[in-house]
């Protein structure tokens, strides 16, 4: 298996570094003689895992690596039709489960199962969230770079849809932290007045948050802890289905479900300073 982990760590090395290696610095920073790497080099090459450059022979990741990480990265089809996990979390609960996915810059509805009850909430299929008002899309910058979240919110108006939706980009990023800490966003009375919603991500296989599940119901439905921690737990379970249906295999317990308040205590009353 020897190779297999030495091929492994020269893709990873490469990864890291842009600007491309040479020969020599593979095979000292990696403890690689240099005659195995020269060999090793030159099958990942033949099977154009990587390139190196005719001007200064440094290697690069290759196409065949790249198009790895390209097909991964495409939108994920198997969650656009309404996924099981959707329908049994909206069968279970009476309310409203949709899905959340970042297209370009926008947070945008792709997949739901209306409410069983008379008065629904109005989401579509299509319809963009705003990134600093819906839990939906906060879930989704919560896990994005600091610096690509705090452009999202800056380079955009920030509305205030109801006295309790934060417009503060500091604030905003303040609360993604939170967000991504506990594992999943609140949202009560902040987008649409008396609604109360909760998201949770979904990964892929490597981790990254591809997009978010969020029950939204409204508020006089959902007022008992106990419904709300109830309702958090179906989405909680929604997530990691659609997570492992995605190659998601670290499934260990979120950060948010030992020992922490219940829903009830939403995201105001965590944070260190009550919003108005």
């Amino acid at each position: 298996m020897q190779p297999v982990t030495r091929a492994l760590s020269v893709l990873k090395t490469l990864a890291a570094h842009p600007e491309g290696l040479p020969l020599a610095t593979l095979s000292r920073e990696l403890g690689v003689p240099q005659g195995s790497m020269h060999r090793l080099l030159a099958v990942l090459e033949g099977e154009k895992f990587i390139s190196r450059s005719p001007s200064n022979r440094h290697f690069f990741l290759g196409p065949a690596a790249r198009q790895l990480n390209d097909e991964n990265a495409r939108h994920h089809s198997l969650l656009v039709p309404s996924h099981p996990a959707l329908a049994k979390a909206a069968e279970d609960s009476g309310e409203t489960v949709f899905l959340t996915e970042l297209v370009g810059d926008r947070a945008v509805c792709v997949s739901l199962v209306e409410s069983s009850h008379a008065l629904r909430m109005f989401v579509r299929i299509g319809q963009e969230m705003p990134l600093h008002a819906a839990a939906s899309a906060r879930t989704l910058l919560a896990h994005l770079p600091p610096e690509q979240a705090r452009r999202l919110l800056t380079g955009r108006e920030l509305p205030a849809y109801t006295a309790g939706t934060v417009t503060d980009p500091d604030e905003l990023m303040g609360l993604l932290t939170l967000i991504r800490a506990r594992g999943y966003d609140v949202c009560d009375d902040e987008l649409d007045r008396g609604v109360w919603a909760i998201s949770v991500p979904v990964r892929a296989s490597t981790g990254r948050v591809v997009a978010s599940v969020t029950l939204a119901g409204p508020g006089h439905r959902i007022t008992e802890p106990h419904h709300r921690d109830s309702y958090r737990e179906l989405v909680f379970e929604a997530a990691r289905s659609m997570s492992a249906d995605l190659g998601y295999a670290d499934q260990e317990s979120e950060p948010a479900m030992a020992g922490e308040p219940p829903v009830l205590d939403d995201i105001q009353g965590l944070s260190e300073s009550p919003r108005p």
